[in-house]
Order: structure tokens, then C-alpha cells, then sequence
């Protein structure tokens, strides 16, 4: 009980706690907006396949 007394008072604790605490905010957003993150990131990937695909038609490399 003591070590954990020692650990709550002190000050390399409440770093550790905090990192936690912002970890849990992060996971916590991306478990809200799961839907839109993967809307976005589908978007992006279509932009880059097609613009690649653009890209690649202009160089007809032969």
C-alpha cells in the first residue's frame, strides 16, 4: 500500500498519468468518429489511386 502511496505522491507518477489520460482521450475519439476517419482515408487513397493512375497515362513510359 505504501508503494502506491509513494507512486501517487510522486511527480514521475503524474507524467505517467497524464500520457494515460491523453491516450484514452485519442482512443476514445477515434472510437467516436471511427466512420468518418475511414471515409476520409477512403477518400484520400481513391484521390491518390486515380491521380497515380492520371500520372501515369501522361508518361506512357515504353
Amino acid at each position: 500500500m505504501n508503494h502506491i502511496r509513494g507512486l501517487w505522491e510522486e511527480e514521475d507518477a503524474v507524467g505517467i498519468v497524464e500520457v494515460i489520460l491523453i491516450l484514452v482521450v485519442l482512443i476514445a475519439l477515434v472510437v467516436l468518429f471511427r466512420d468518418k476517419i475511414e471515409d476520409i482515408m477512403k477518400k484520400a487513397f481513391a484521390s491518390i489511386t486515380s491521380d497515380g493512375e492520371k500520372a501515369n497515362k501522361k508518361l506512357d513510359i515504353n
